[in-house]
């Protein structure tokens, strides 16, 4: 049940990500799957996953720019 709770949160960070950057759905996937921000959210130590998708979101942009 966890697994589908955090695959969906998945996805609608990067359907975010997608609208914010003008990318397609599957860059934006690519984009969040390669980042330090998901291996955060996939260890749910980080506390991460308990974060709002538009926080989610911030941190991986936040990332992005640095």
């Amino acid at each position: 049940m966890r697994d589908q709770v955090l695959w969906r949160k998945e996805g609608r960070i990067a359907a975010l990500l997608a609208e914010r950057l003008a990318i397609s759905p599957e860059r934006a996937l690519d984009i969040l799957y390669n980042s330090r921000t998901f291996a955060l959210l996939s260890n749910p130590e980080s506390g991460l996953q308990l974060m709002s998708d538009q926080y989610i979101l911030t941190d991986l942009l936040r990332e992005l720019e640095d």
